[in-house]
């Protein structure tokens, strides 16, 4: 192991123990210092650094200011110590790109199109955990890491909740499911335990039997995408994160269809979806057009009503 992965090493113990989760952080340090020793560099310049933040030529502006203030952070650290390390300057490469991903809103014909294309996948086990899996996304917003952490013992089958724990902000909550929902993940739960996988205590697993990783989730993903077209008939292309926005941004719309007291009911979703900043919820309803455009109806009867009240 060379000194540069042992200081990420420490430097991700360090800022974790701070309570931070730096998943995207660690693979993209990782990736970094594994170029820093191709190129037999044992100390972070601004030029290595910058060489790698570029990477693919292909990418976008505000992939490549992402990648140099993960360095940055890094070097930062280790400046500390070590005189020598140079830390790139912060507007080096400005991000020149929205900072919020425009999200891709699914439908549910395109939800549906995706749980009959996991049905199709060779495995009879990956088609149950992809098609549980997606199905689960969609109904709760769950972050695709959640799903992935969930424990076999998070379900609480009799009283339809699951415990979401050490989420990304460190804290952790209980999601109430539908009971169509709870059906759903019991079935797949018998179906994984009759295929005979090897004990886990991860709820969705791979076919050996592990915990879902990153690197399995994705590529199958986009081969969903791919056969259902998705993949190629929109721009940017559907994430898993999407369903998240999509389930914030359905619930909305029946909220104000509703007439339900949108800003009233706000904090429930807020804490629904794990979120520690009301404004990150706020967000969705810049998400859609039709969203927007029920949001202003709604302000404009609402302050038609304070005035009619104020007149009376």
């Amino acid at each position: 192991m060379s000194r540069l992965h042992r200081s990420v090493d420490q430097y991700l113990a360090l800022r974790r123990a701070m309570g931070y989760k730096l998943e995207g952080e660690a693979r993209l340090l990782a990736q970094f210092v594994d170029f820093a020793d191709a190129a037999g560099i044992s100390t972070i310049t601004t030029e290595v650094a910058l060489k790698w933040a570029t990477l693919p030529p292909e990418g976008s502006t505000g992939w490549f200011a992402r990648r140099l203030r993960v360095v940055r952070g890094l070097a930062r650290h280790l400046q500390a110590s070590d005189p020598a390390t140079q830390v790139p300057p912060a507007d080096l490469l400005p991000n020149r790109t929205s900072h919020r991903h425009k999200p891709y809103l699914y439908s549910d014909a395109d939800i549906l199109s995706l749980l009959a294309a996991a049905r199709t996948l060779a495995s009879p086990l990956r088609a149950a955990t992809f098609e549980t899996l997606i199905g689960l996304l969609s109904v709760t917003g769950l972050r695709i890491s959640e799903a992935m952490a969930l424990n076999r013992a998070d379900i609480d089958w009799a009283n339809g909740q699951l415990a979401i724990n050490d989420t990304k902000f460190g804290k952790s909550r209980l999601v109430p499911v539908h009971p169509s929902t709870i059906d759903a993940l019991r079935s797949y739960a018998q179906r994984r335990d009759r295929l005979g996988v090897h004990p886990s205590d991860s709820f969705f697993v791979s076919t050996r039997g592990a915990r879902l990783r990153h690197s399995t989730i994705y590529p199958a993903f986009h081969q969903l995408l791919a056969q259902t077209g998705l993949e190629h008939d929109y721009s940017p292309c559907p994430r898993l994160h999407d369903f998240r926005h999509s389930f914030a941004v359905k619930t909305l719309l029946g909220w104000y269809r509703e007439g339900v007291d949108v800003a009233a009911h706000m904090p429930l979703l807020s804490t629904y979806l794990g979120h520690v900043n009301p404004a990150s919820t706020y967000w969705y309803l810049s998400a859609a057009p039709e969203l927007l455009a029920l949001a202003a109806k709604y302000l404009e009867d609402t302050e038609l009503e304070n005035d009619e009240g104020a007149q009376s």
